[in-house]
């Protein structure tokens, strides 16, 4: 007897709420009473070995014949192989040509560190300019290309243009094992991996540009951006509800910020950014939280919103007084134009506002996305992960604990961390996408991703079903049969509609037909000297870059004031102004040639207002518009026009020297003649 009742006060002991001095302990007695899990049977562990090859062999070999399809397509649009070497070089275009152009230098270069050094101190490409175009166009790509390309050999076994667009290619393959590597991660099956797959391929227009452009920085970055997001989605489902170890992800990209600060040749605008200002104080804030008490947690949860928004703003004037940076006032006049809020003649303002990727998303866009079936599914499945999360806020908000382990019949994919990040992220990026077309590159991959999760979900179904009480067949078994039936039916139709246009693709071939660019660059390697400067839309100097090597003007870049001056000043060729003025525009930047363009000078198209001619005039006050009581007007014709006819001014300043269909190449003139 004594004994059982020196038991039962010792469970009673156990059972009275432990003190702060034995809380250690209680701990241990929690986690060794804790039964150990008896171990799976083989067929248990031989499945789910299965599971995960069959998914990472899948995984991989998505990724291998996507970067094989991009290659064949690739082969088949431009007959790559089949050309001459400037004939492949035109198919880079504006600032596509840039990069690769830089890529060659590089090869060129007679050591790795003369060619950064002549990179970084560039005084080869725009005249009376010297430029570091690894800063300013974030040549890291490149570099690294090129000093693959000749640290494996691959410069006796396969040509410099093949080298580098199969790296882009497989950046592509990598890209996609990525986006499936997320979606499986999130839903637990790699079907879903497989329609994210088919969904990014079908809507490859609205996904990627690497049909159009291959070497854009984006082709590049957007690989590493989709491993991060996978990285990152794995990391906060293996840390379930473990708030202190989710922290580390700020501690991360804090330190990533500080590497790209030094690789960025120590940019500023990172360390302004508000990002790192918010990711900071959340860090704080997270100091200053009461984990137990119940007033004064309700008190802190209340008034932590507030707390971190007011940290982040004063962060960010602070950081703006200390740190010397440059302010990006164009930005907030182009946002303020692109919204409505202000008016502006200026040319480069308008121009850019023209640029079909800073416009809002065409309706074409959103049709293509339902007519694949991607955004009605990513519309259901962001809506009720979206719902659930509020859901779990206004639980933490009400004081109760979110459970340890979520399991399907719960029916709360919002509790997951994982779902959080990802709600929040594609409401982000797809907010920015509705605003600005070109960042739908960025978003729709997203769609496709988030969407192929959903519907392979059982955990996302099941929480539909707890909201519409469903009672009439038991809900789990009916997600679980959902989760597989609807994807396999969205993959057979698919199948149906879409893969014998993909086949079509490949089997037609298209021809990339232009010989009067390829005449021009001809003529200028044979007969122009070797110092001449050319000046001409930034497009065209691009190529010239690239496939003569002359120096030139201007670059079709928008991230340097000094070039979009530049930019503005050399396209007045297009206007009405006299030869005069042209003649003095030219010579302050030391050109030697003048190339006008047939196909801007006499552009036509239904979007009138966003020629490169009518922006101009609007710009320079050359248009018959109505301002109070005055008309103004220009008394100069249009210049691209005028100097053509060869009369005089324009004869005494320009002298044609080569011309064809598309171009018209005038020699400018040193000693002026007039001539009556």
């Amino acid at each position: 007897m004594a004994e059982e009742e020196g038991a039962v006060i010792e469970l009673r002991q156990r059972k009275k709420p432990k003190s702060s001095e034995n809380k250690e302990s209680a701990k241990e007695e929690k986690i060794n009473d804790t039964p150990i899990p008896e171990r799976a049977p083989k067929y248990v562990l031989f499945q789910r070995f299965a599971k995960i090859f069959i998914g990472c062999l899948a995984a991989v070999t998505s990724g291998m014949m996507y970067a094989l399809y991009l290659s064949a397509y690739h082969e088949r649009k431009f007959w790559f192989s089949n050309r001459q070497e400037l004939e492949r070089e035109i198919t880079f275009q504006g600032d596509s040509a840039i990069y690769y152009s830089y890529y060659k230098d590089m090869l060129k270069a007679p050591s790795f560190e003369r060619g950064v050094y002549e990179l970084t101190h560039n005084n080869k490409t725009v005249s009376l300019k010297t430029i570091n175009a690894v800063q300013q166009m974030s040549l890291y790509p490149e570099l690294i290309a090129s000093v693959l390309y000749q640290a494996t050999g691959s410069n006796e076994i396969i040509e410099p243009v093949y080298f580098y667009i199969g790296i882009v290619f497989g950046l592509q393959g990598i890209y996609v094992t990525a986006l499936f590597v997320t979606s499986w991660l999130m839903s637990g099956t790699w079907l879903a991996g497989m329609l994210t797959v088919a969904w990014f391929i079908i809507n490859r227009v609205d996904t990627t540009r690497i049909e159009y452009s291959i070497p854009l920085r984006e082709n590049w970055a957007l690989p590493y951006f989709a491993c991060q997001v996978a990285a990152l989605t794995g990391y906060l489902k293996s840390n379930l509800n473990t708030y202190g170890e989710v922290h580390e992800v700020y501690k991360i990209y804090i330190f990533s910020l500080f590497l790209g600060y030094l690789l960025q040749f120590e940019n500023s605008a990172l360390l302004v950014s508000p990002l790192l200002s918010l990711v900071v104080a959340l860090m704080l804030a997270k100091c200053l939280q009461v984990k137990k008490g119940t007033f004064i947690a309700k008190i802190m949860k209340v008034i932590n919103f507030y707390l971190v928004c007011t940290l982040t703003v004063t962060l960010n004037i602070i950081m703006k007084m200390f740190v010397p940076h440059k302010e990006h006032g164009h930005m907030l006049k182009f946002l303020e134009v692109k919204f409505g809020l202000n008016m502006t003649k200026n040319f480069t303002m308008n121009w850019l506002l023209c640029q079909e990727s800073l416009q809002a998303p065409s309706r074409a866009f959103f049709l293509r996305l339902t007519q694949s079936s991607v955004l009605p599914f990513y519309t259901l499945v962001l809506i009720i992960c979206f719902f659930s999360m509020l859901q779990v806020i206004f639980r933490r908000i009400n004081g109760k604990s979110l459970k340890e382990t979520v399991t399907l019949e719960d029916g709360r994919i919002g509790e997951r961390p994982e779902i959080i990040y990802h709600v929040i992220h594609t409401i982000l990026l797809g907010s920015l996408a509705m605003v600005i077309e070109g960042l739908k590159y960025l978003w729709t991959p997203y769609v496709c991703m988030l969407a192929a999760f959903g519907v392979c979900s059982p955990e996302l179904w099941m929480t539909l079903f707890k909201w519409l009480r469903l009672r009439t067949v038991h809900p789990v078994l009916l997600a679980l049969i959902l989760s597989m039936a609807v994807p396999t039916i969205i993959g057979l139709s698919l199948w149906k509609e879409f893969f014998p246009r993909l086949m079509t693709e490949l089997t037609e071939l298209q021809e990339f037909y232009d010989p009067d660019t390829v005449e021009l660059m001809t003529w200028i390697k044979r007969q122009a000297p070797v110092a001449a400067v050319f000046a001409g839309s930034p497009q065209l100097m691009g190529a010239i870059k690239l496939c003569t090597g002359w120096m030139v003007t201007s670059l079709p870049l928008y991230n340097d004031d000094d070039l979009l001056k530049r930019n503005e000043n050399i396209y007045q060729i297009y206007s009405k102004r006299s030869a005069e003025d042209i003649y003095k525009i030219l010579t302050s930047y030391k050109t030697n040639y003048l190339i006008v363009e047939d196909a801007i000078c006499n552009e036509v198209g239904t979007t009138r207002g966003c020629r490169v001619k009518d922006l101009l005039d609007i710009a320079n006050g050359h248009v018959v518009c109505e301002e109070g009581d005055k008309l103004t007007y220009s008394k100069y014709g249009r210049f691209c026009h005028e100097v053509k006819i060869n009369y005089s001014p324009y004869v005494n300043y320009f002298t044609r020297v080569y011309w064809n269909r598309s171009y018209f190449v005038y020699k400018i003139n040193t000693v002026i003649s007039f001539q009556s």
